[in-house]
């Protein structure tokens, strides 16, 4: 009877202890798989983009286009949500940028030198008033050809941030798939004077476009950097 008593007695105990190895196991699996879900899920998660359909959105994005070190000083300028054409953010240092159109299809923001506001204003106002590409051109070519025109001088960068998107990350404004593109004007400039090719020779290879004329300028379109 005693021994039956002290079987009985071991076998309770050994129950316990399965029981609390279970409950154990089952503990130390739900923590790890909970730390394996989070940080599975961290890594996995994407940013929620969201359309360019504010003026904040508009000065975010288009401040994209210039060096990251002048973006905070920067002027920007542009279409508002409302369609008028006004100064979006005042700024304080060399760069002015344009923001992108919210009527025209895809994305494209650029950002200048304040040296060729004189030429880009220009040009805005003509084709305010109707005038083709060619009219402009040529009505440009007149007016810095006669010094009428200040072309801001040689070596005056344009930074191009285009793309077919239209929306944007708004934890970084940038705009998915949105690449680079910088234009360096050279008034006047001719293959002959900076030795560089009329057409790329191969894709990031610098170039000069429109030579011999008052948009004379150096083409340089970096390749696309490849998605790991």
């Amino acid at each position: 009877m005693k021994r039956i008593i002290i079987v009985f007695a071991f076998l309770a105990i050994l129950a316990s202890c399965n029981s609390e190895t279970k409950t154990k196991d089952n503990g130390t699996e739900q923590s790890d798989t909970t730390i394996k879900l989070e940080t599975d899920t961290s890594g996995e998660v994407d940013i929620a983009l969201k359309d360019i359909t504010t003026d904040e959105a508009l000065i975010a994005t288009a401040l994209m286009a210039a060096p990251e070190e002048s973006r905070a000083n920067a002027t920007v300028i542009g279409y508002n949500m409302a369609g008028e054409f006004v100064t979006l953010k005042e700024g304080s240092n060399e760069f002015i940028c344009l923001a992108d159109d919210p009527n025209k299809a895809g994305f494209s923001a650029a950002c200048y030198h304040k040296n060729l506001e004189p030429f880009m204003a220009r040009g805005r106002a003509l084709k305010a008033e109707g005038k083709t590409f060619q009219e402009i051109f040529d009505i440009r070519e007149a007016e810095a050809k006669s010094g009428k025109l200040d072309m801001g001088g040689l070596g005056s960068a344009l930074h191009i941030y285009f793309g077919s998107e239209t929306q944007y990350n708004p934890e970084t404004s940038e705009v998915p798939g949105a690449q680079y593109r910088y234009v360096v004007y050279m008034p006047f400039a001719t293959a002959e004077s900076t030795g560089l090719p009329e057409v790329p020779l191969a894709p990031n290879h610098p170039w000069i476009m429109n030579p011999g004329t008052h948009r004379a300028h150096i083409m340089i379109s970096p390749i696309p950097q490849k998605k790991e």
